[in-house]
């Protein structure tokens, strides 16, 4: 199996069919998104909250950083509606932690969020590659403009009936979010634990029942997550909590080493953050909230509220008021160069699928495997017959 060779990597030119997540609010720097395009993977820049010319300016500094293809991500979202009441709530239920921080109790207005079409505009003006995004689809309208453009369009799924939705906007790629992946959950269809499906489902369902290419998203670590979700039927997938911990990752050094201490339990849901459910590590904030978290208002206003508690946590290295954001798979975090990490990957997925010209695949063990003791021989006169067992080489 040619495992390298698929509808991704020919529609882009890439060697590698792997996407490095978009991942905002800092990890998810120009420098990685260019790390793993010049690696022959597809960076993706996380755009969604950068008003229109702070993303016209980060798209320049990935191409003065590498001239291969690359992603920019986008959050489809309609203009917030304020309610006063509840901004005021929130604000009673942070003043609290903005005092622990000494920020002012009665903080200003929050920000202008920047509109979805403005920042649509700059990305058809600046011709890039293609558009990546998250909570939905645009109008056909601008799908169609995209496509005029010759900008490859990408849509996010975490159950079938989001999928069939996107098929029928004529996106180019289906991204399949698993349960298991960090950020923010891009259920748009139904309550958000109807899209808490597993990625070793959702994948071959999707597969099945669409015809537009899917790239599998959520728990995929290394080399053996890529071999699966190939042969489950993904044309690729996309990673993110795998890259956290990369010198080119813009991830906090205390937010680093919590990942690594980590476990499949580490991570829960909550929208604490931001006003959407998305994995997070737990810490202070998140278990404090959590009874209030029906109380909270909607993306992105929840964000802009908890903007100044996150960047005064961020400055003094306060991981209790951060937002973690991790997949489940946190514990099999590496502190390697992103190049290194894709070529380690690659290498376990072709020992494990072969590489197309005929050569067998082999099985990879954990490293902390021991390896079998051998039984004593029974006391015989006559030798017995060597037989055949099973699963062995």
């Amino acid at each position: 199996m040619n495992w390298t060779h698929t509808v991704l990597t020919e529609r882009f030119g890439i060697r590698y069919p792997i996407i490095q997540a978009p991942m905002a609010g800092g990890p998810g720097t120009t420098r990685l998104v260019a790390a793993v395009s010049n690696a022959g993977g597809l960076g993706s820049l996380a755009g969604g909250y950068l008003h229109p010319e702070a993303l016209r300016r980060a798209i320049a500094e990935v191409r003065a950083l590498t001239d291969r293809p690359f992603v920019v991500n986008l959050a489809v979202t309609a203009p917030p509606k304020a309610d006063p009441a509840r901004i005021a709530h929130v604000q009673e239920l942070l003043a609290p932690y903005r005092a622990e921080l000494g920020l002012p109790l009665d903080p200003p207005a929050p920000p202008t969020p920047p509109e979805f079409e403005e920042q649509l505009d700059i990305l058809l003006q600046e011709r890039v590659p293609a558009l990546s995004f998250i909570f939905g689809a645009p109008d056909n309208v601008y799908l169609d403009m995209l496509r005029d453009a010759g900008i490859v369009t990408l849509g996010t799924a975490t159950h079938l009936l989001e999928a069939i939705v996107l098929e029928e906007s004529n996106v180019d790629f289906i991204i399949a979010q698993g349960a298991e992946a960090g950020g923010h959950r891009g259920t748009f269809v139904g309550h958000p634990e109807q899209g808490l499906v597993g990625i070793l489902t959702l994948v071959p369902l999707l597969a099945k029942h669409v015809a537009v290419p899917i790239v599998a998203a959520g728990g995929v670590m290394d080399g053996r997550g890529i071999a699966a979700l190939r042969v489950l039927g993904a044309a690729g997938v996309q990673m993110g909590t795998a890259f956290l911990a990369c010198p080119e990752s813009g991830a906090h050094p205390a937010y680093q080493a919590l990942l690594r201490q980590g476990s499949e339990i580490s991570t829960t849901l909550s929208r604490v953050f931001t006003g959407r459910h998305g994995r997070v590590l737990r810490n202070r904030l998140v278990d404090e909230l959590r009874a209030h978290e029906a109380e909270l208002p909607s993306f992105p206003l929840q964000l802009l509220l908890t903007q100044d508690l996150r960047q005064a946590a961020a400055e003094r290295g306060l991981t209790d008021f951060m937002a973690l954001w991790a997949g489940q798979g946190c514990h099999l975090c590496e502190d390697r160069p992103a190049a290194e990490l894709i070529k380690s990957w690659v290498e376990q997925a072709t020992a494990l699928l072969g590489n197309g010209d005929g050569s067998t695949p082999v099985a990879l063990k954990p490293e902390s495997e021991p390896e079998p003791e051998s039984e004593p021989e029974p006391e015989s006169k006559s030798a017995a017959p060597e037989l055949d067992q099973p699963g062995s080489p």
